[in-house]
C-alpha cells in the first residue's frame, strides 16, 4: 500500500467536514435555523391540524409518499454497495483503465481496495439509516392511526399523542436526512478514487452545496419566518 501525507490529510479532511456539518446542523443554534429545522415545526402543524379532522385520507396518502421515497433510497442503497462490491473485485480490470485516462492517477492495488472499502462502508452507513428510516415512518403511520378522534381533540390524552407522534416523526426525518447526507459525502469521496488534491476539492464543494441548500436556498428563503415575508397586495382590477 503506498499512500502519502496527502491521502491522510485528505481523508482526514473528509471526516472532519462530515463530522462538523452534521454536529453544527443538528446540535447547535445555528443549525436551528436550517431548512430542515424549519420544515420539522411544520410537522407538529400537521399533527395538530390531522388531530381537527375526522376524515384522515389525504393524511394517510402522505404518509404512504413518505414512506415509499425512503424504501426507494433504501434498495437504491443496496444497488450502490453492490456496484462498490464490484469495484473492489474489479481492482486488476479498473486500475489499468483508470490509468490510460489524462488524470494524473497513481495509486497501488491495496489503496485502491482500501479506498472501495471506505465507499462500501459510507453506502452501508447510508442503508442502515434509511432502513431505520423507513421502520420509524412505519411507526408514524401507527401513532396516526391511533390519534384521538376529533372530538376529544382538547383533552390531555390527544395533546401527549400529538407531541409523541411529532417526535416520532422528527426522529424519522432525522435519519433520513442523515442517509441522504451520506449519498452526497460519497459523492465527494469519489474524487479521492483520481487523486487525493481532488478529494479535497470535492470534500469542500459537496459541504459548500449542502450548506447553501440548509441555509441560503430559495427554499430556505421560502420557510422564512412570517415575520419576514412581505405579501404583495392584490391589484383588485386585475
Amino acid at each position: 500500500m503506498n499512500y502519502s501525507w496527502v491521502d491522510v490529510f485528505a481523508l482526514g479532511f473528509f471526516i472532519l467536514e462530515w463530522t462538523t456539518y452534521a454536529i453544527t446542523l443538528e446540535h447547535t443554534k445555528y443549525g436551528r435555523d436550517s431548512l430542515s429545522a424549519r420544515m420539522h415545526a411544520y410537522r407538529e402543524v400537521w399533527m395538530r391540524r390531522l388531530l381537527e379532522r375526522d376524515a384522515r385520507i389525504v393524511d394517510t396518502h402522505i404518509m404512504t409518499s413518505l414512506q415509499n421515497g425512503t424504501a426507494w433510497f433504501a434498495s437504491t442503497t443496496l444497488i450502490a454497495i453492490g456496484g462498490s462490491l464490484a469495484l473492489l473485485r474489479a481492482t486488476n480490470e479498473v486500475m489499468p483503465m483508470m490509468q490510460n485516462l489524462p488524470l494524473g492517477f497513481n495509486t497501488t492495488p491495496g489503496m485502491w481496495e482500501i479506498k472501495c472499502f471506505g465507499l462500501i462502508l459510507i453506502f452501508v452507513y447510508a442503508f442502515f439509516k434509511f432502513a431505520w428510516s423507513y421502520r420509524l415512518f412505519n411507526y408514524v403511520a401507527i401513532l396516526i392511526g391511533a390519534m384521538p378522534l376529533a372530538s376529544k381533540r382538547d383533552t390531555p390524552e390527544a395533546e401527549a399523542h400529538v407531541v409523541r407522534t411529532t417526535r416520532m416523526f422528527g426522529a424519522a426525518a432525522r435519519h433520513f436526512n442523515r442517509g441522504q447526507r451520506a449519498f452526497f459525502f460519497a459523492l465527494g469521496y469519489l474524487g479521492w478514487f483520481v487523486s487525493p488534491w481532488v478529494f479535497l476539492v470535492s470534500t469542500a464543494a459537496v459541504v459548500v452545496v449542502t450548506w447553501r441548500r440548509q441555509f441560503a436556498s430559495n427554499a430556505w428563503k421560502a420557510m422564512a419566518p412570517d415575520a419576514e415575508i412581505r405579501v404583495t397586495p392584490r391589484n383588485p382590477a386585475a
